[in-house]
């Protein structure tokens, strides 16, 4: 089958990775792609938020499938796209309808579509500028801190979590008043919930589902958790404190009425539901859902799949994920993430990376890197993502950072301390 793989970062890289590992594999296109997808497949420079060139793309190369990696595609109607043309209509997107990902696209309608179907998450509430004063109103009802998300995608920047509650009704203000444009013309509020987060990752045909292996990763620049939130600094699976008892929970209380909800609203949905989950005295909430795999969570869950990922999106497509065999690897897999100087601030692009010949029992996962006349260059703020495996996350991580020393640019930083919170 000739594959087309939408997206640039390390999500994209680990997902073609394992594609490329398929026989049922013919050519495995990535759209941008980076220095390291080239490796697996073809780089093609096509714009996927053009739909109709991703369009031209598909039939000019035969290709059999297409992948969505990233959310905005996604929430823009790609797979709509697809399902309403007439001669691209049979070919698969793994991906949910525009519908289906309002669930990431918009945390109102997530909210409301969990309140519908009984799933545990925090009390909110949603605003408009209108309803201002009723939100200011609200925050006084809510203790200490105080939870403030852009209803609409805000690049990663559009959840405040705030201690002051005159510094949390002024950022409410901000929010309503374009702080992040059209993504804050609603704003949820939500009550805080103490817990330890993970995410969990299911596929699904709309249908039936698999549970892949769950993550848990480490947002803050800074170790020790501090510093500024970040696409994501490395991650861990599978997550010591996920035992068997508490992930049948999630199985019972939020797996299952997530995936009848979805069937019961009638929405045509073939891809990925990420479940970024909370654990609050051994019950799980949900904090939000993605409707596509987490980066850098993707770097460790998908090297953990031992079955044919391909032959997965295939049944996927068909409807017929139930008849599938599933397999796990029960290694310990963890990632750590190298990045820009300065990220997630500004920082400087185009440093040479050396030390590839010298990695040792790892995997390189590229981010932000690109290929120029004298190699391999940053091309982003988070640049490599060092994955490995182990007996447990700590043998896993041992091997992480005897690499992270190996591969080198000007400027490179990483956390010393994934995993730091895990016994």
């Amino acid at each position: 089958m000739n594959i087309l793989l939408l997206g640039s970062g390390g999500r994209e890289h680990a997902i073609a990775w394992k594609l490329s590992q398929s026989n049922k594999i013919g050519k495995l296109f990535i759209a941008p792609g980076n220095a390291g997808t080239s490796e697996v497949g073809v780089n093609v420079q096509l714009e996927i938020s053009n739909f109709s060139s991703v369009k031209e793309f598909v039939l000019e190369n035969k290709v059999e499938m297409v992948i969505v990696g990233p959310e905005q595609p996604l929430v823009d109607g790609i797979a709509d796209y697809f399902l309403s043309n007439d001669d691209i209509k049979e070919i698969p997107v793994i991906g949910p309808v525009k519908a289906g990902a309002l669930l990431e696209g918009s945390k109102d309608f997530a909210k409301e579509f969990m309140s519908k179907y009984n799933i545990p998450t925090a009390k909110y509430m949603s605003f408009t500028k209108a309803t201002l004063d009723e939100g200011k109103k609200f925050l006084e009802t809510l203790s200490t801190p105080y939870v403030l998300k852009a209803d609409g995608l805000a690049a990663g920047k559009g959840v405040l979590i705030l201690t002051d509650l005159n510094e949390a009704k002024n950022s409410l203000a901000e929010m309503l008043g374009g702080q992040f444009g059209e993504a804050s013309e609603k704003v949820v509020i939500e009550e805080f919930l103490d817990g330890i987060e993970l995410s969990v990752f299911v596929i699904t045909d709309g249908k039936s589902y698999k549970i892949l292996p769950e993550a848990k990763d480490y947002k803050r620049i800074g170790e020790g958790d501090t510093g500024l939130n970040t696409g994501g600094m490395g991650a861990v699976s599978p997550v010591p404190f996920a035992d068997k008892s508490f992930m049948d929970k999630v199985e019972r209380k939020v797996i299952q009425p997530t995936i009848d909800g979805i069937r019961k609203e009638g929405i045509n949905y073939k891809g990925f539901v990420f479940l970024g989950l909370i654990k609050v005295d051994d019950e799980p909430y949900v904090i939000e859902y993605n409707v596509r795999m987490g980066d850098p969570e993707t770097e460790v869950v998908i090297p953990r799949i031992k079955s044919d990922l391909l032959d997965l999106f295939i049944h996927v497509g068909n409807e017929t994920l139930d008849k599938v065999h599933f397999e796990i690897d029960d290694r310990s897999c963890t990632t750590v993430m190298l990045v820009s100087g300065g990220y997630p601030e500004e920082y400087e692009k185009g440093m040479l990376i050396t030390g590839f010949d010298k990695i040792e029992k790892s995997f390189l996962f590229h981010a932000g890197t690109k290929e120029s006349n004298d190699g391999t260059e940053t091309n982003g703020g988070r640049v490599i993502a060092i994955s490995s495996y182990g007996v447990d996350h700590k043998e896993a991580l041992k091997m992480c950072y005897e690499n992270a020393l190996k591969v080198d640019f000007k400027g490179k930083y990483y956390r010393k301390d994934i995993g730091f919170d895990l016994n």
